[in-house]
Order: structure tokens, then sequence, then C-alpha cells
């Protein structure tokens, strides 16, 4: 009796049955190349189903949905009795396109659109996942799951707001930094490891952005061991401008106006740190060396809490220096923090200036300061590892010229307020 008082608009319900058998057919495609028994036309009465289910009510859509399980029932019977195996994912891509189809009778498009697409991938991408799965490391698996919980477990309980009389520290923020800076780090970890065979230039490059100093080591020491030490100045310089363009990155995440001060001096730095390594032509002549790149997981818990406690000191130490010292008070804690990580003292420094606490010219200064810092601090990695007097005094050299590019352009900004210039327009 109450179907009798249903009226259903043409053009909508049209619109509604032409997305869910498209949904419905896009996962079929699929199973059909895949020579699966369940193929287009299931999955699309499947989809269409869902979509007539939810316009005529919540219970006929929990009667259809039983409906769709003894079907799956019968399906993996029959594949029981024939082969001895169940049809677990077509199974469960067949629930899941019934549920799709529902979403299109109550009236979402983009959500079941976007769920058929990205269920066919993972359908169609059997093959890639499965050897990913199974390259995976323990660590890299543990890594993946840090950065679920400090992301999406440990941020949102955490207080929005100075939890002190003296307005020092706000724990989502430093959290959100910690986020940023092992999101960073987990990205290119994965990229390291994937192309880390194709070059030295890729790993320098890669390993420069999850971590300079322990790329720059590790690079050295592969290269002192096989006699290609003549390459160690050019892949130091390459990993450096990986940590610049990271710092950079960082800086503008958390305070886009700082980039009035950061980018011209990280700039000139790596301007002049390109300069070497296109002089330094001959290290085309290897483009790489048997093995990857030995990188540890960038997301092992001592360094999510290394990121987190550096930058809660830097942010302190920094807030209290510059409110009783100026700009030199930051610009001494800029230096001993990027000596430990610039990662962590450039989002601080950008933070304090998202905060009014600092100028953002300032900020910029600052993570310009540290990433100098973090420079110099490669140079006693290489005179530990190399005994060649010559790759030490080029590499010297040309790390000197970068530094010196960047404190030249950090003292021209301060002397004659550029960037604070450019920040008041």
């Amino acid at each position: 009796m109450q179907t009798e008082t249903m009226h259903f608009p043409a053009t909508p319900i049209a619109l509604k049955m032409a997305v869910a058998v498209g949904i419905g057919m896009l996962v079929g495609l699929e199973r059909e190349w895949s020579n699966k028994d369940v193929g287009i036309r299931t999955f699309a009465i499947v989809a269409l189903l869902g979509m007539l289910a939810a316009i005529m009510g919540p219970s006929v859509i929990v009667t259809s949905l039983i409906g769709v399980f003894l079907l799956v029932a019968a399906m993996n019977a029959r594949s029981m009795l024939t082969d001895r195996s169940l049809e677990i994912t077509t199974s469960a891509a067949l629930i899941a396109t019934y549920l799709l189809g529902s979403l299109v009778g109550l009236g979402h498009i983009f959500t079941p659109v976007a769920g058929a697409i990205v269920m066919t991938m993972l359908l169609a991408w059997k093959t890639e996942l499965s050897r990913f799965a199974g390259g995976l490391q323990p660590s890299e698996i543990r890594s993946a799951v840090l950065l679920g919980l400090i992301g999406f477990v440990i941020y949102p309980v955490l207080p929005d707001r100075y939890i002190d009389p003296w307005r020092l520290f706000n724990p989502s923020d430093a959290w959100i930094s910690v986020i940023a800076i092992a999101g960073i780090g987990f990205a290119n970890y994965v990229l390291l490891r994937v192309y880390s065979t194709r070059g030295l230039y890729l790993s320098a490059v890669f390993g420069g952005l999850v971590n300079s100093t322990a790329t720059v080591a590790e690079l050295s020491s592969r290269l002192e061991q096989t006699g290609m030490v003549a390459k160690t100045t050019s892949l130091c310089l390459v990993a450096t401008i990986a940590m610049f363009a990271r710092n950079l990155v960082l800086a503008a995440l958390f305070s886009p106006r700082s980039l009035s001060a950061t980018l011209v001096p990280l700039l000139a730095m790596t301007l002049v740190a390109v300069f070497w390594v296109w002089r330094d032509h001959q290290v085309t002549e290897h483009p790489g060396l048997p093995g990857p790149v030995a990188l540890t997981s960038p997301l092992a818990l001592s360094k999510v809490l290394r990121f987190g406690i550096v930058f809660i000191i830097i942010q302190i130490g920094g807030t209290l220096l510059a409110r009783f010292f100026g700009a030199s008070g930051m610009f001494a804690v800029s230096i001993l923090g990027g000596l430990v990580s610039s990662a962590s003292t450039t989002a601080a420094a950008a933070t304090m200036a998202m905060h009014g606490q600092i100028s953002p010219s300032l900020a910029g200064s600052a993570a310009v300061l540290a990433s100098l810092a973090s420079s110099a601090v490669n140079l006693p990695i290489i005179w530990r590892t190399t005994k060649n007097m010559k790759v030490l005094r080029k590499l010297t050299f040309e790390i000197m010229t970068v530094i010196g590019a960047g404190i030249v352009a950090v003292v021209v900004d301060r002397v004659f307020q550029l960037s604070e210039l450019l920040v008041r327009k």
C-alpha cells in the first residue's frame, strides 16, 4: 500500500540508475578481465539493486543486503565444489558494490564514484600490491603504524592552547610539526627505497630529504670503500640542496610570510651548490653503486621523540631569547638547533612566527641559519670518513662558499630590512 503512494521523478531516478549501473560495470569489468565467474552483468545488477533498495526505504536495504549475502554464499559454495577455493576478494567487492549503489540511491555521487574507482584500482593492482607487501620490512610496517598513531590518534586529543602562564608551549602546535616532519621523512624514505638503485644522484636527493647528515655519512663510507672518493663532494652538495628544499617547504607550510626572508638566502646557497655540482661533471662517469643506500626507517620511535623534544626546546628557548635579546637570541638558538635538526628548528621558528611571537622575517632568517649549521656539520663527518686530503680541501672550500653565500644574504637582509618591506607590501 505504501509503495503505491510513492512517486519517483523520472530525471533524478534515471541519473541514479546510470551512475549505479556505471559503478557496477566498472568494477565488474575488472573482474571479467580477471576471468572470474561473477563479472560485469552481475556487478551492474547488484549496484542497481542497491540503488533501488535505497530509494524504497531502510527495510528494503536490509532485506536486499541479506539477499546479496546469500548470493555470495552460493558463489563461494560453487567455487568450493569446483576447485576447492574461496572467492574472498570478489565477494568483498560484490558487497561493497551493493553499498555503493545504495549511496547512489540516497543521493550521493562523489563518494560512490570515488569508492568504485579506488576499489577497481585495488583489484587491478593485485600483482603490484602483493609484490610491494611481500617486500616490506617489519620496521617499515611499524613506521607506517606509528605515522597513523601520531597523526590520527594522538593529535586529536592534544589541547590546542598554551598550557603555561608564560605562553611558551602549545602541545597541538608541537605535534603538528612532528607530523609534518615525520610525514615528509616517511614519504621520501619510500622514494629512496624504490629509486636508490637508479643512481647516486637520486640516492643523495631522496636521502637528503629524509636526513642529510645520515645520507652524507652513508654515501661517504660507501665511496671510500669502492674507491670513488672523488664523488664525495658532489654527492654531499646534492644532499645539502635537498635539505634546503625540505626546510623551504617546512617554512612555507607553517609560516608562508617567512618565505620573503627564507627564499633568497636558500636560493643563493642552492645556486652556489648547483654550480659546484655542475663543475664536477666527472660524476656522470659512474651512474651508481651496487646495492641501495642503507638508511634506517625515518619513523623510529626514538626519532619521533627527538623531533618533538628538539622542537619544544627550540620553541621555548627561542621565545625566551627573542623576548629578552631580540633577533640575536633567536639566531643563536637557530644555529645550535641546526646542528641537531634543521627540520625541527625550521618548523619551530615558523610556528613562532605563525603565533606572532617573532616576525616572519626573523623566522625566515632562523630557518636559513639552521640550514647553514646543518651544512657545516657535514664537514666533520667527511673528515672522519675520508682520508684523501685533496677531496677534503675541495669539499671544505665548496661548503664554505655555500655557507658564505647564505651568511651574506642573511646579513644584507637584516641590514636593509628587505624582507620586512616585502612582508608589509
